[in-house]
């Protein structure tokens, strides 16, 4: 059974995306902790990121790198990267603005219009 990532990857399920190459897929978290929560996921599906071969885990931290300095320059504050593995069977980390208001845990709620905005904002070229 297709992960719910394998799903957003071949266009079955909707998503704020940030950034897509070959390998990889970065969009943002619906469930954010912090506004500009993004995931980034390998394209192949692997339940976990060490488990992934050698080049598909090279591209997905290629584009973790990526992503998080175009964040912080974008956004002007660190980027927090964390590899949880619990929540959905498939490889991905997360990249969160980082800065005082951030704590574990917590969920903000955004509007579509907030999430879009965002999105803009986050967009990789």
């Amino acid at each position: 059974m297709s992960s719910v990532f394998t799903k957003i990857i071949n266009g079955e399920i909707p998503c704020y995306k940030i950034y897509e190459d070959d390998k990889t897929l970065a969009f943002l978290d619906i469930h954010p902790e912090t506004k500009g929560h993004t995931l980034v996921v390998p394209k192949k599906e692997v339940d976990k990121i060490y488990d992934l071969e050698d080049e598909d885990y090279k591209a997905l931290m290629d584009t973790v790198k990526k992503l998080s300095k175009h964040m912080e320059q974008v956004l002007g504050v660190r980027t927090l990267w964390k590899v949880v593995g619990t929540d959905v069977p498939h490889a991905h980390v997360h990249l969160e603005p980082f800065d005082e208001t951030w704590h574990y845990g917590r969920e903000v709620q955004l509007t579509p219009e907030e999430f879009e905005e965002i999105r803009t904002k986050l967009e990789y070229k």
